[in-house]
């Protein structure tokens, strides 16, 4: 199973809604987005691009945020998100189909951390 972690930047804070889970703030820094890279590079690849229908919760801020890159991790995508314990989550974001917490998390300065887990 290969799953990926995005990096974003947000340069200044917002609120929008997403999807069912309504309006959530974003502050500004860094977020860290955990999803499952099963369809392969396309998926990733999608993320880059500021067109696209919104389809998954990551949709409504990609185009909001810079999109710094994508970390690719040969493990399951739970597994994966597990490794952000130390950081601040966006409670429900990305995890409508798992018992996860959380697939977003948040922190005001870059933190590579979760690699070292």
């Amino acid at each position: 199973m290969t799953s990926y972690v995005l990096l974003l930047y947000c340069q200044k804070d917002f609120k929008t809604k997403v999807g069912a889970l309504g309006v959530i703030s974003f502050r500004k820094g860094y977020y860290y987005y955990v999803g499952s890279a099963k369809s392969g590079v396309h998926r990733i690849k999608r993320h880059f691009s500021q067109k696209k229908t919104k389809r998954w919760h990551i949709d409504y801020i990609s185009t909001r945020m810079e999109v710094i890159g994508a970390i690719l991790f040969r493990e399951q995508e739970c597994t994966l998100a597990q490794k952000f314990k130390n950081f601040e989550r966006v409670n429900g974001f990305g995890c409508s189909d798992c018992k996860c917490k959380s697939h977003l998390f948040y922190s005001p300065t870059i933190n590579l951390e979760f690699l070292s887990t």
